[in-house]
């Protein structure tokens, strides 16, 4: 959630932010905003008078009466009484302003950093950096979802008879391979400095509205209503949430987390042919990193975060790319955000396998997350990356590794598996 003073103290640059994310309405809908700010703001000022000037009468009431001066006291006690009814209107306009403030500032996105591209969608995102070769198939190769069919490694029919569409089964090869790709990465983000952590996978909607999903993102959970809790969509949510309503020490930074949890999504209206097999699923498995950082450090840990996920990559031997999204295209809560695309050589095509984020103060100021420097606190930087989800990495690994004799498991995970071929 945006500063309200921020916005206050720099309402053009908000406007030209909001304008770069394609922000319906925006100078409209911050000028409301300030309108409500000074509104409020001159509705708490006169009740500030209005209860000092009912202090200060209250005083001299028992003064009076001590003076025997009655009919004085009572004169003064009817103020009072008007200033009370005065104060309890004015209260309660306050909270209908405060109320209506937040509910606007809630739907205001994230602004984008300044070297954040102008665009509409995924057309205009910006390739900022390419890595490996495309491989070359043999004759008759198969897309993965056709492979794993081949191999019965993965079954999709028998995930729709027990849940639905999107819940896939894996097994034998197939179930061992998605545990390597877990404890591979874990283990590489214990090496980069990560404390690992085990995540409950539902969550409330404190923390929901404490890293943007609410109310942003409600219709694309799965909700529990009974309990009303919400199936995590990623790591992120209940990881971040750790720090919500935290102060912490400077001794405490910078904070580094990862965990493995499956994660959720509705995917309402995404379905079609170019989602088919591991491309995009109900539940799926991923490892995230999430960290919390100074404001002054938050950009070096991103370059950090995203060099980590290359080397992950490189480690798996598969082609990729690096975008920088465009202002149409990036996450709600995000200021900059770069995605992570490896080349699916029987589909043609390239697929998204990581956002690594920077979120600036936005989530922070959400979470109520600061820690104190030189007697004060101040709003801290939370960022998060896919390090890595796990469907589609699986799926270029199945699709760019296959030969005539089988998929050849990339060298690095072979000790976690413990085969080097599914055949």
């Amino acid at each position: 959630m945006l500063q309200l003073a921020f916005v206050r103290e720099n309402k053009e640059r908000t406007i030209a932010g909001l304008n770069k994310r394609n922000f319906k309405d925006a100078e409209e809908v911050v000028d409301n905003l300030l309108a409500i700010d000074l509104k409020r703001r001159e509705t708490q000022s006169e009740l500030d008078q209005k209860l000092a000037e009912a202090n200060a009468l209250a005083k001299e009431i028992g003064g009076l009466m001590k003076a025997g001066k009655k009919e004085e006291a009572e004169s003064i006690k009817q103020k009072t009484a008007d200033l009370k009814v005065d104060s309890k209107q004015l209260e309660d306009n306050l909270k209908i302003l405060e109320t209506a403030m937040h509910e606007m500032l809630v739907t205001i996105p994230n602004l984008p950093n300044e070297i954040v591209p102008s665009g509409r969608s995924a057309e205009d995102n910006l390739e900022v950096y390419k890595h490996g070769e495309i491989p070359v198939l043999p004759e008759g190769s198969q897309p993965h979802w056709d492979l794993i069919k081949k191999y019965d490694i993965i079954d999709f029919d028998l995930g729709n008879k027990v849940s639905g569409a999107g819940f896939p089964f894996y097994k034998g090869k197939g179930a061992k391979i998605q545990r390597a790709l877990i404890n591979f990465f874990l283990n590489e983000a214990e090496k980069a400095g990560y404390m690992e952590v085990q995540t409950p996978i539902v969550i409330n909607a404190a923390s929901g509205f404490g890293t943007g999903q609410l109310p942003d993102k409600e219709g694309q959970m799965y909700h529990a209503t009974a309990d009303d809790l919400y199936l995590i969509p990623t790591a992120e949510v209940p990881i971040t949430n750790m720090y919500r309503d935290v102060i912490l020490s400077e001794n405490e930074l910078p904070v580094k987390n990862v965990g493995y949890t499956p994660c959720f999504r509705r995917e309402a209206g995404s379905w079609g042919a170019h989602v088919r097999g591991l491309n995009r699923l109900h539940q799926f498995d991923k490892v995230e990193i999430v960290q919390v950082r100074k404001p002054e450090e938050s950009y070096q840990a991103l370059d950090e975060m995203v060099e980590h996920v290359k080397g992950l990559l490189e480690k798996l031997e598969l082609p990729y790319r690096i975008l920088r999204l465009c202002g149409g295209d990036m996450g709600f809560t995000s200021a900059l955000t770069y995605d992570f695309e490896v080349y699916s050589a029987a589909q043609e095509r390239w697929l998204e396998v990581s956002s690594v984020s920077n979120f600036e103060t936005y989530q922070a100021n959400r979470l109520k997350l600061r820690y104190k420097v030189d007697g004060k606190t101040q709003l801290l930087h939370t960022l998060n990356g896919s390090a890595l989800a796990l469907p589609r990495i699986l799926a270029s690994i199945l699709e760019n590794n296959q030969t005539a004799d089988g998929i050849k498991v990339p060298k690095v995970l072979q000790a976690f598996c413990g085969f080097e071929m599914i055949a």
